[in-house]
């Protein structure tokens, strides 16, 4: 199956990210102007924040939807309900949902790539992460993380027929688009504080989408210490410092 896209959704939760969001916001909105003619609705929701983070988001023209669950899970589901309201009108099987994280850069491609495999009949496509600033870091767990990262391979007998030369076996929530019909189908991302987007692309295999891993458009994000979500990417950097 293949669908034209009628319009695309950027979900961007956030929680007490006022300095890092509107670099952001600025990377998706670059990336919007690369999909011209299609509407992108950008959702950013503010998850029991303290700060200006709502204030910042809509400074830069972003639909906030405000949330207290202290969630990842519950703030993706929440921006992915934004969008699925705001383009109702249209068939979900045309509207592609993207998610990325407050302190990550997309690339300009970001959109147009992702559209462009929804029109080759993917449901999802699963990208990879780097890290640009490793300030902070021990000399050595740039190295590190680079050789483990990038030589983890997917295991074939999991996703036989959409192995090929440029897939892994990563999900972030940084990187990740899925159209809508195939997300409804999946029952959506659950309301985890972490994992969620895990969680969601076994449920997307599973349902039948089709689901493509490819490294061809990664997302530059943080190596901050402190971590916003448990065991997210910031513990498994940590993990290195401890065993590296």
């Amino acid at each position: 199956m293949s669908s034209s896209i009628g319009a695309i959704g950027v979900i961007v939760p956030a929680h007490n990210e006022q300095e890092l969001l509107p670099a952001c916001l600025a990377s998706v909105a670059r990336a919007a102007r690369a999909v011209p003619g299609t509407p992108v609705h950008l959702v950013v929701v503010a998850d029991a924040c303290q700060d200006r983070t709502a204030e910042a988001a809509r400074r830069d023209g972003a639909w906030v939807v405000a949330i207290s669950a202290r969630s990842a899970g519950a703030a993706r589901a929440a921006g992915a309900r934004e969008v699925l309201r705001l383009t109702g009108y249209l068939d979900p099987a045309t509207v592609w949902l993207a998610t990325t994280d407050a302190d990550s850069l997309v690339p300009a491609c970001w959109l147009s790539q992702q559209a462009g495999y929804a029109a080759q009949g993917w449901d999802a496509v699963v990208g990879t992460i780097r890290v640009a600033d490793w300030s902070g870091y021990p000399p050595g767990i740039r190295s590190l993380f680079r050789e483990r990262y990038e030589r983890e391979e997917p295991d074939q007998r999991d996703e036989p027929d959409d192995i090929g030369a440029d897939q892994h076996p990563h999900v972030h929530g940084a990187n990740l688009g899925f159209r809508a019909s195939a997300y409804l189908r999946a029952g959506g991302f659950p309301a985890l504080p972490t994992a969620e987007d895990h969680a969601l692309v076994t449920a997307l295999s599973a349902g039948g989408s089709r689901v493509l891993r490819t490294r061809a458009l990664p997302v530059v994000t943080s190596a901050r210490r402190e971590s916003r979500a448990p065991d997210g990417f910031s513990g498994y950097l940590g993990q290195l410092v401890a065993t590296g």
